[in-house]
């Protein structure tokens, strides 16, 4: 009987966690999803941005939902306290359109602007890096999963405080895309705060993983703008 009651209990706080994230379609280049659970007008909130991976790519904003963020939170794990924001594709990440979505936003809620952070996997951590180092003074701190990132956008990189993973038996996208991004930073700032975590064993999917823990959220969240 307890075991019903804690199964009833865990369905119906994912069905409120779910009924505050909100559909905003129209509004900018990308349709996203955003959850305001844990947000209160009037207060300052942090953002943290999503970026998906091309298996979540199209025009049914639901996806979004399969993995990372959004799946890990609906799931119970716990995200610290912000707006979670997470913007849809249908065709690979344009860093303006991301920053479009931000900016819409920062306009219609309470955000701490010195506090915003991206993270994404695969094609997302592509994006993730693509954004953070076109708009390098809008972040905080990202994390990018399985990805790489444009060496053109290295010096800007260099700038923002930067986790990178990757699992070494990722057949789709090559470990060597995170170390050669990394070692552009490196190569652009040698003091620049970015680290490579080679995960042992990790698969291209296996590292969502990564979403559900509390030490990616942890590590992002102690860093400000100022």
């Amino acid at each position: 009987m307890f075991k019903y009651f804690l199964f009833i209990f865990f369905v119906a706080q994912t069905v409120i966690a779910q009924a505050q994230q909100t559909a905003i379609k129209g509004k900018t280049s990308y349709n996203f999803l955003i959850d305001t659970e844990q947000y209160t007008e009037g207060t300052k909130s942090p953002v943290l941005i999503f970026l998906h991976g091309r298996s979540l790519s199209g025009t049914d904003l639901n996806r979004v939902k399969r993995y990372g963020v959004l799946y890990a939170k609906n799931r119970g794990s716990e995200i610290p306290a912000s707006i979670i924001v997470a913007p849809q594709t249908s065709n690979g990440w344009d860093p303006d359109k991301v920053n479009e979505v931000l900016d819409y936003v920062i306009k219609n809620y309470d955000v701490d602007e010195d506090r915003i952070y991206v993270c994404g996997m695969s094609m997302g951590a592509y994006g993730t890096l693509d954004f953070v180092g076109k708009y390098p003074e809008r972040i905080a701190a990202a994390v990018a999963i399985c990805g790489g990132g444009s060496l053109k956008y290295a010096t800007n990189l260099a700038t923002v405080p930067l986790w990178i993973q990757h699992g070494n038996a990722d057949r789709a996208v090559p470990m060597s895309e995170s170390k050669k991004i990394v070692s552009a930073i490196k190569k652009a700032d040698s003091k620049a705060d970015v680290t490579l975590t080679i995960i042992p064993g990790g698969t291209h999917g296996s590292v969502e993983r990564l979403f559900h823990q509390k030490e990616m959220y942890t590590w992002m969240f102690e860093y400000t703008k100022k």
